[in-house]
């Protein structure tokens, strides 16, 4: 008859590939019972949308077998909390918040948070999408929403949901849908605030912040009001728009908050007559990358009319079966297994 200790060695013998542990320390194995030759349990991943889901799980599978065992295996996913959290944090129920920055505008970035947004959500993640760009909010429109909202019997607001995504953006508020607003610093951090605190936000895994380009009050705001689990930091090929958008990872290493990882949009242009791709706007250099930003670089985001078509149509690209869909679906299980990855070093530094 196996017995659990045979069960267990077999399993510390697999690592996770990011967070280099086992996933029995990790607590990964559940709920094992053991009848005779038929063992049961429950494999609980550290996120859906970890990039090596699949792996884990067919070597969990193979060492049962190389057991003799006939293995009953339940697979289940608990995020990991990325960010300090107590009962009196005003978002105690959000297990991680995600800034998405840039240093300028026109790099795409809120195209890539609402698309990642959907990424994660596909995944099976509970998701919400916080539009922060106080002056230009274009969330409601890649999204297909329209002005209105609602309060619950406490006084707060609730999101609008699309997708499976929980949103919230300034381009929701009727009195503001045809207004240009024009507003200072102090009245941007007020709205902000109010964001974090008068919506309710309920039990999220992931919260997507889309920042508004640049280091001025939002980015300020967000780091200053709410502990955040990192920052994805978007830019584009170019030498300048990468040391543009390296003020603003560096903005955030100041605040003593995690850069995630670099995602290169416009990356590049695939013909799609030829199928030849062109670097339009030039190739990075990945490892000056690293280098630069202290984070990998989690994902290419090609330059695609389909995109653009669909982010004005209100209906995302990372919503169909294509390969530009995939393409994000790569970036969200990269930035999810980063986040991850962050939660562990957080937990090991609280232990110690």
């Amino acid at each position: 008859m196996i017995t659990v200790e045979q069960i267990m060695n077999a399993l510390k013998s697999i690592l996770d590939p990011e967070l280099k542990k086992d996933i029995v320390s990790m607590g990964m194995i559940r709920d094992l019972v053991i009848e005779g030759n038929n063992v049961k349990f429950t494999l609980e991943l550290t996120t859906p949308a970890c990039p090596y889901n699949s792996e884990i799980e067919q070597e969990v599978r193979n060492k049962m077998q190389q057991l003799g065992v006939n293995l009953d295996m339940k697979i289940t996913a608990r995020v990991m909390e990325g960010r300090s959290i107590d009962i009196s944090e005003i978002l105690s129920g959000v297990k991680n918040v995600i800034a998405v920055a840039s240093g300028k505008g026109g790099v795409g970035k809120s195209t890539v948070a609402v698309n990642l947004a959907v990424g994660l959500s596909k995944s099976g993640a509970k998701v919400g999408l916080l539009d922060a760009d106080i002056y230009g909010p274009s969330i409601p429109l890649m999204l297909g929403l329209t002005p209105g909202l609602i309060a619950d019997e406490n006084g707060k607001i609730i999101p609008q949901e699309i997708y499976g995504i929980k949103v919230m953006s300034m381009g929701l508020a009727p009195q503001q849908s045809d207004n240009v607003g024009i507003w200072r610093g102090p009245i941007i951090s007020g709205i902000i605030k109010q964001f974090l605190t008068d919506v309710n936000w309920g039990e999220l895994d992931y919260l997507i912040v889309d920042l508004p380009p640049g280091t001025g009050d939002a980015p300020l705001t967000l780091a200053q009001t709410i502990p955040i689990t990192g920052v994805v930091v978007v830019t584009t090929p170019q030498t300048a728009a990468m040391n543009i958008a390296l003020k603003a990872a560096l903005m955030f290493k100041k605040l003593g908050i995690p850069i995630i990882g670099v995602i290169e949009n416009m990356s590049y242009f695939e013909c799609p007559h030829c199928n030849n791709i062109t670097n339009i706007f030039g190739i990075a250099d990945e490892q000056k990358i690293v280098e630069k930003f202290g984070a990998p670089l989690v994902g290419r985001i090609p330059l695609n009319a389909k995109i653009v078509e669909d982010s004005d149509e209100g209906k995302p690209v990372a919503l169909a079966d294509t390969d530009y869909a995939k393409v994000f679906e790569r970036v969200a299980r990269n930035v999810a297994g980063r986040v991850s990855v962050i939660a562990v070093e957080m937990q090991q530094h609280l232990i110690q």
